[in-house]
């Protein structure tokens, strides 16, 4: 492989309300990585700078010598370069996008000897579920299920025109206690609630017709939960459909708030703001649209950073 190259992984959204741990979509965010032959060296700059390790421990080189595990070769020495543009703890997929980079820019360098869905099967492993790491991987928006252990994934198709309007508040949600906090058992009505509307939801994205998605991102099973986590949610929400945006849901495990529209994004992004300040939190207005393309090598005349 060159001595140098770089790749580029979007940031991604799971569940989009009534989809719990079976839906995601990948967004126009994006974190780049770049390798070079060795020594060892971490660098990081943007999201994540001075917080993240620098050592064995960082994720990207993790799960950069997972691959290498994986194929029996030996651990190459390289020096890693990682650009955030994704913010962590935000529930927009930083850490499916660390672990997608390292494992795609080990299969470049080895030579590409894992398949994407060998890639996509290995991180799902390594990350427990697909629903951030299949649109990372293939872009758009996947849905991610298991037949025993074989995983089976499929595009939903969507409006061109849609837009995601992301509030994105300075307050972190760790992805483990927002998913502490669930229950083990749900009850039938709850189950019921939200595979009428997940079926919903993808019936509205697949045939254009966004009126329902309203309804369609509602959800049972997780968000009300997580609101005690982060209390402005429900506001937040209100303030985005209240502005005409279609729906409106918790990223991920949060604490961001996504509302998908195919208009007025910043009137949107303002009702969301002043809904969370008046909640007492404040935070960054993002207006971003779906991207087709997962990760992938970067050509010599593509920034490394969008």
């Amino acid at each position: 492989m060159t001595s140098e190259y770089t790749i580029k992984i979007p940031a991604t959204s799971a569940n989009l309300g009534s989809g719990f741990d079976s839906i995601g979509l990948a967004i126009d965010l994006w974190n780049s990585v770049t390798v070079k032959n060795g020594p060892f060296q971490i660098e990081l700059n943007g999201f994540g700078e001075g917080e993240l390790p620098l050592d064995q421990n960082n994720l990207v080189y993790k799960s950069f010598s997972r691959l290498f595990h994986e194929i029996g070769e030996t651990i190459p020495q390289v020096s890693i370069e990682c650009e955030n543009q994704i913010p962590i703890s935000r529930g927009l997929g930083s850490s499916s996008a660390a672990l997608v980079g390292g494992l795609y820019a080990a299969n470049v360098f080895a030579g590409n000897p894992l398949s994407k869905f060998d890639l996509l099967n290995l991180a799902a492993q390594m990350e427990g579920h697909p629903d951030n790491v299949a649109p990372a991987i293939l872009g758009g928006i996947q849905i991610g299920v298991y037949d025993d252990q074989n995983l089976i994934t499929s595009s939903v198709n969507y409006p061109p025109n849609i837009s995601l309007v992301l509030y994105v508040p300075d307050s972190i949600m760790p992805t483990d206690n927002a998913r502490n906090i669930l229950e083990d058992q749900v009850s039938r009505k709850d189950v019921v609630f939200n595979l009428g509307r997940f079926g919903m939801l993808v019936n509205s994205l697949s045939n254009g017709d966004l009126s329902n998605l309203k309804f369609a991102t509602q959800d049972l099973l997780h968000q009300p939960q997580r609101q005690q986590l982060f209390f402005p949610m429900k506001n937040i929400i209100k303030g985005a459909l209240d502005a005409g945006a279609y729906g409106a849901f918790l990223s991920g495990a949060g604490s961001t708030i996504i509302a998908i529209t195919d208009s007025r994004e910043y009137t949107i992004g303002y009702e969301m703001a002043d809904a969370a300040m008046k909640s007492g939190i404040e935070g960054n207005i993002v207006v971003s649209t779906i991207v087709n393309q997962g990760v992938h090598l970067i050509d010599q005349g593509e920034n490394k950073c969008q």
